[in-house]
């Protein structure tokens, strides 16, 4: 694993792009930016999927001391319904790129599509985050940043378990949703409570 493009443009600073949350049923997508030292190298950064949960978290701590600017961007299930999941993956982007303390000359990009963020050109890699430091980094960041979240939101509502899916549409949420209903911090248009009880 590398980051992208220091073999052809060594001097531009580069910031690592990726969500967490895309594919839930309830929650806000968080976006994460990530911008490394030159020749950085941590050989266990690597998608955030892959990696367990405690590995996660230790990792966080590394990246928040060794990033030159990291930041977060947030967009809630109210949003998602009203500009679309995609829209709302970018604009989560956007937003954590708009908070880093040191302004990118590029971006990368996990996955193959993005809106372009002011003049800043950017480059859209697919599974960008188990190949490039700066993305993992984000990445890593991202999920347990919205893991929190929902953890939080799970002391509320216990009956849907979100401490343990992060709002994902396993048996026991979905189920949940069919009994109690969906709260303020399920996504509308995904329409859940009426599409999924035929998918236990």
């Amino acid at each position: 694993m590398s980051d992208l493009l220091t073999a052809f443009l060594p001097h531009c600073i580069e910031a690592g792009c990726d969500e967490a949350g895309r594919g839930c049923l309830a929650g806000p997508v968080v976006a994460a930016a990530v911008i490394l030292p030159n020749n950085y190298s941590n050989s266990r950064f690597n998608d955030s999927k892959k990696l367990i949960e405690s590995e996660r978290y230790l990792l966080r701590d590394i990246i928040i001391n060794d990033a030159l600017a990291w930041a977060i961007g947030i967009v809630d299930n109210v949003e998602i319904d009203s500009i679309n999941i995609l829209n709302a993956s970018f604009l989560a982007m956007h937003r954590a790129i708009n908070e880093l303390k040191i302004q990118p000359e590029h971006l990368i990009i996990d996955g193959n599509r993005f809106n372009p963020y002011k003049t800043i050109k950017h480059f859209c890699i697919v599974k960008g985050d188990s190949k490039y430091l700066s993305i993992a980094a984000a990445s890593i960041l991202a999920k347990t940043y919205r893991d929190d979240y929902m953890k939080e939101q799970s002391k509320i509502y216990p009956e849907y378990y979100w401490a343990d899916n992060k709002g994902y549409p396993t048996k026991k949420h979905k189920e949940a949703i069919f009994r109690f209903g969906q709260t303020p911090l399920h996504r509308k248009t995904f329409n859940a409570s009426i599409q999924l009880k035929l998918q236990f």
